[in-house]
């Protein structure tokens, strides 16, 4: 028997009960775990409140993009109803792109198209705006000038003399100032003027030689002979060469002079180009940053109305409690301040984006929207749909949920095409086409409001009708899957119940077996000891005596064999 027992316990022992105890505990808690989590997914069928919240944070992600564009439409307002171009072309205004009819139209300082307009208006065209030209004595195609082109020039000038056949020339004669691109587009029609009739450039001259040289320059008409092969110095026998000499000189002076002015309205140009140019980046900058601070203080203002409402909606409505929710407030804007950084980054392109290209940038932010959020409920359908413990779910089911995803993004996209047509609507109220700044009209305001709760709404009822087809017999999946992980928690307690009982009587018999063994090893010491006592001789014993302790140990031997 004795043998048997041992051997039970050597085997019990490894198996070790201890290990395996533990064990089973460690199933129990991961089995209650996957219990609690078929709970939960119990309850969350059809549960349309992610609905809700999609839908809100397209509407939301719409409103800051509208802020953006207001923004952004603000600036072209401003901006004298033009685009942002930073470019050097758009405010620093060169000869060449002004005769080409490029202008430099965001240019403040100077109304270039002006100048542009002006000088073309001083030209002949025929029935298609096209200039007529004429060769001159050089061969040169030069534009025809309206009459009365010259008439500004003219007036107010000394006129010569008729008594001494004299005439006061302009060196540099009118029709070339009129015809120079480079001096229509950098110098003012007074300064024109006042150039042509300047003491630098105003000579007196042979009536006939200013008849004959016209608008020619001094070079062209000296050094260019006629039809007839005739230079002026042939035709004129008053033009000898001190006089030749003398008009070089003078047209040398003028035409200087000229150069200087030309140069100098160039460079002023140019200066008011740079300083148009500053002026609109720090147009534009400023409408950015206000439309970024506006989007943050708006998503500060989301997050103090949401506690706001909570402190409303609790039972102590205390100024401590108050406080409190604020302080959550700032708490939670201040934890999801990286979003919010990128929510006000988005206002920033988009409002940036409205400056470029205009108005146009509010439709494309918002089928830009639409196409991101079907993209992402596209994507969440094929990650349910590869999730390992969704591949198990019938067909019908799974093409039921994914549905369900869908319908999602569905009502987010609805929310925004649905603004469009309400906020046109309310827009024929004119107390609600007033604009708010940075925030649109109160149309585009209540437009996306309505739209999102109406979207919300009929995204709702298509979700629970989706439900209504899906929900029992999902629930009495869950149901069964409860039972039976409940009945696996059971069986494991079982189990592990066996096993703790198990190991209880082996430790019960062996602390039984352990007093055996005492008790055995202690009656063969004590039979040995008795041994030698009775072996003994009794030496020196009275009778009486002897009798007495045989008598004592009689009644030890027989106290130790009832006790053994």
């Amino acid at each position: 028997m004795a043998n048997q027992n041992e051997n039970q316990i050597e085997m019990n022992e490894a198996v070790d009960l201890g290990g395996l105890e533990k064990s089973l505990t460690e199933a129990i808690e991961s089995q209650v775990s996957d219990l609690d989590s078929l709970t939960e997914e119990l309850q969350n069928i059809g549960n349309p409140s992610q609905l809700g919240k999609v839908v809100m944070d397209t509407v939301w992600e719409q409103l800051m993009n509208n802020m953006g564009s207001v923004a952004g439409e603000d600036f072209i307002k401003e901006n004298g109803n033009m685009t942002l171009d930073l470019s050097k072309d758009a405010h620093i205004q060169t000869t060449d792109n002004f005769a080409d009819g490029k202008i430099a139209s965001h240019n403040k300082e100077i109304n270039y198209q002006e100048r542009y307009d002006n000088w073309q208006g001083n030209f002949e065209k025929d029935k298609s705006e096209q200039i007529k030209y004429h060769s001159d004595r050089t061969g040169k195609q030069k534009e025809n000038l309206v009459k009365g082109a010259r008439k500004k020039y003219d007036e107010g000038r000394p006129k010569g003399s008729k008594e001494k056949g004299m005439d006061m020339d302009h060196t540099v004669s009118a029709g070339e100032i009129i015809r120079d691109p480079k001096v229509a587009a950098h110098l003012t029609e007074q300064e024109k003027i006042n150039f042509a009739n300047s003491s630098s450039n105003l000579n007196e001259m042979n009536s006939s030689h200013n008849r004959s040289k016209s608008d020619l320059s001094m070079k062209e008409w000296l050094e260019t002979p006629n039809a007839n092969g005739q230079k002026p110095k042939d035709i004129f026998n008053d033009l000898d060469d001190e006089t030749i000499k003398s008009y070089y000189e003078k047209d040398m002076q003028a035409r200087e002079k000229w150069g200087k002015t030309k140069n100098q309205g160039e460079q002023s140009s140019i200066e008011s180009g740079k300083k148009s140019r500053r002026e609109e980046a720090f147009k534009v900058g400023k409408a950015a940053v206000g439309a970024v601070a506006m989007s943050l203080l708006a998503a500060f203002i989301k997050e103090v109305v949401k506690k706001f409402i909570k402190w409303l909606s609790s039972k102590e409505k205390t100024l401590e409690n108050l406080l409190a929710n604020i302080k959550a407030a700032i708490s939670s804007f201040v934890k999801n301040l990286g979003q919010n950084l990128l929510s006000a980054g988005q206002t920033l392109a988009t409002t940036i984006a409205t400056a470029i290209f205009g108005p146009i940038t509010r439709t494309f932010t918002k089928a830009f929207t639409m196409l991101k959020q079907g993209m992402k409920s596209v994507a969440d359908a094929i990650a349910y749909i590869r999730k390992p413990e969704n591949r198990k779910k019938s067909l019908s089911i799974l093409v039921a949920e994914v549905g369900k995803i869908i319908v999602v993004g569905l009502s987010a996209v609805g929310a925004l095409a649905l603004n469009d047509v309400i906020e046109k609507g309310l827009m024929a109220i004119p107390p609600l086409a007033i604009e708010i700044p940075l925030f649109g009209s109160l149309a585009s305001i209540l437009g996306l409001a309505t739209s999102g709760l109406i979207a919300g709404l009929i995204g709702a009822m298509v979700l629970n009708y989706i439900d209504k087809w899906i929900a029992q017999k999902r629930k009495a999946e869950a149901t069964v899957k409860i039972i039976e992980k409940q009945n696996e928690i059971l069986q494991t307690q079982e189990v592990q119940k066996l096993v703790v009982e198990e190991e209880l009587v082996q430790t019960k018999e062996r602390a039984f077996q352990n007093i055996a063994d005492r008790h055995t090893e202690a009656r063969k010491i004590m039979k040995e000891t008795l041994a030698n006592v009775f072996e003994e001789p009794m030496k020196d014993v009275t009778p009486v005596e002897e009798s007495d302790n045989k008598k004592d140990l009689d009644e030890l031997q027989r106290l130790l064999e009832g006790l053994l």
